[in-house]
């Protein structure tokens, strides 16, 4: 049985990867929420439910205890946050971590596009980059998906493009990104100490095409 922590599960990206997951006998989730109200009533039967915040240290420790591995697709503080879970992960022993990131965190996007995001967006990419650099010293086994502009197809299209080269692309389904999160989580070995891009295959462009 792989047991796996699903950080921000309320999320549209971890609604998409607690579905592709749904009622499979070898993997048990607990789904971490902040807030009750955001139960649906509608988990899956090999989920739990748990109330908590990511920035309570001791609580964290105790619902990351026994896990094999970790989820993370979280908001705001993600520096703080990413501080967090690293800590509990090396005091629990856990040590597969996926975690969702940001296009742009590296300056990498090119042309206009990359203008366009910087002004839309650099001045939340500070605390992505931190998550990711706190990350990739941590000595875990992570994956970070540095995702582009997120929209709502219910398709599944993606490409991955390694940290160091040109980000590709301007946008990618969320059930894309869910994907390569359930990928790996069933595949650990999958993107192991990996930092990728994830886009939709043709789709370059100033800005992506829904805005």
């Amino acid at each position: 049985m792989k047991k796996v922590l699903v950080l921000g599960a309320s999320g549209q990206i971890a609604q998409w990867v607690i579905r592709m997951l749904a009622d499979r006998d070898d993997i048990e989730l607990t789904l971490l929420l902040h807030y009750p109200k955001k139960l649906t009533s509608s988990e899956p039967r090999n989920a739990r439910i748990v109330i908590g915040d990511v920035l309570d240290a001791k609580r964290l420790r105790r619902i990351m205890a026994d896990q094999d591995v970790v989820y993370a697709n979280l908001a705001g503080e993600v520096g703080e946050q990413a501080k967090h879970i690293v800590a509990a992960m090396h005091k629990t022993g856990v040590e597969r971590l996926i975690f969702v990131n940001s296009l742009g965190i590296y300056y990498d996007v090119p042309g206009k596009l990359g203008q366009w995001n910087n002004r839309e967006i650099g001045a939340y990419l500070g605390p992505y980059r931190e998550a990711a650099d706190i990350i990739e010293a941590s000595g875990l086994n992570y994956t970070i998906l540095r995702a582009a502009w997120l929209q709502d197809e219910d398709d599944v299209d993606y490409e991955l493009t390694p940290k160091g080269e040109p980000f590709k692309g301007t946008e990618v389904s969320r059930k894309s990104v869910a994907d390569v999160v359930a990928k790996v989580i069933q595949s650990p070995d999958w993107l192991a100490h990996g930092n990728v891009g994830v886009n939709k295959p043709n789709t370059d462009g100033d800005k992506p095409s829904f805005m």
